[in-house]
């Protein structure tokens, strides 16, 4: 057996076990519709618990513009410098405390603080003065109305408090018609992925375990002899054919002898009647 077809693994007991690839690749081979099946049974559980079981999340997405603080019509490369720096300012006011309850108290809503704000995403787009308000619920209505409702009070209530101009809604948010959490797609195929996996641990453990000699090779590599002789398994011809001719012979042997002592014994009982 090649060397490079091994793998030494140390157990507990620092006793070797070899491993060959080629043979546990035949063994997987071998249960190759068990493997299959583990594969299609984790992708239908993984699908059906992500369709019927988890709870479906819904983002909303509202962007905000920030205008120039000059009076002109032409913006000079001033006024965008200073709107890109003040993006993130915004970012990071529009997630205080004030903020947000104000929001909780306009909507109805029934979440604290923490919470809400876990329910939110917002980031400046890269060399932009846009500000993207994402908002995730399990209602998809509701998600729209908190990323309008965050959106109009960075309108309101930010430029008071940096006195800057007013930014502007470039887009307000619409009811989102897909999920955006969980993917199904995804699940499922982590699910098929777990399945199969969860099969070759089974099997590889059952051929560890399997302690049994099938070969001269495995009684070589053991004892470290070589066997005398193999005695094969299965149907042998010409063995099977005489061994069945030696039954037929030996009942039909029987069958003569049993006959004889049925026909001396008839005889008798004539002669002692006569």
């Amino acid at each position: 057996m090649d060397r490079n077809q091994e793998i030494d693994i140390r157990n507990r007991d620092n006793d070797e076990i070899e491993i060959d690839l080629l043979e546990l690749f035949s063994y997987y081979i071998s249960r190759i519709w068990w493997i299959i099946g583990g594969f299609l049974v984790g992708a239908l559980l993984a699908g059906l618990v992500t369709h019927f079981v988890i709870t479906p999340k819904y983002t909303a997405t509202a962007q905000m513009y920030m205008v120039s603080s000059g009076t002109q019509s032409v913006v000079d490369l001033t006024d965008l410098n200073i709107g890109q720096s003040i993006s993130s300012d915004y970012v990071e006011l529009l997630q205080t405390r004030p903020i947000i309850e104000s929001v909780i108290k306009e909507q109805n809503l029934d979440y604290s603080y923490g919470q809400l704000v876990g329910m939110l995403n917002l980031s400046v787009l890269t060399d932009t003065r846009i500000i993207v308000i994402m908002a995730t619920s399990t209602d998809a209505r509701e998600a729209m109305n908190i990323a309008n409702s965050l959106a109009e009070k960075g309108v309101s209530e930010l430029p008071k408090l940096m006195e800057t101009p007013e930014p502007h809604i470039a887009e307000y948010a619409i009811v989102p018609v897909n999920r955006s959490s969980p993917s199904l797609t995804k699940n499922t195929m982590i699910g098929a992925l777990l399945g199969m996996l969860l099969m070759l641990a089974i099997f590889t453990s059952q051929f560890l375990m399997d302690d049994t000699f099938k070969t001269a090779d495995d009684i070589e590599r053991e004892f470290g002899v070589m066997p005398l002789t193999v005695i094969p398994e299965g149907k042998i011809e010409g063995l099977d054919d005489s061994v069945d001719d030696e039954r037929r012979k030996r009942g039909r042997s029987r069958k003569r002898s049993r006959n004889k002592k049925y026909y001396s014994k008839s005889k008798k009982k004539k002669q002692e009647k006569n």
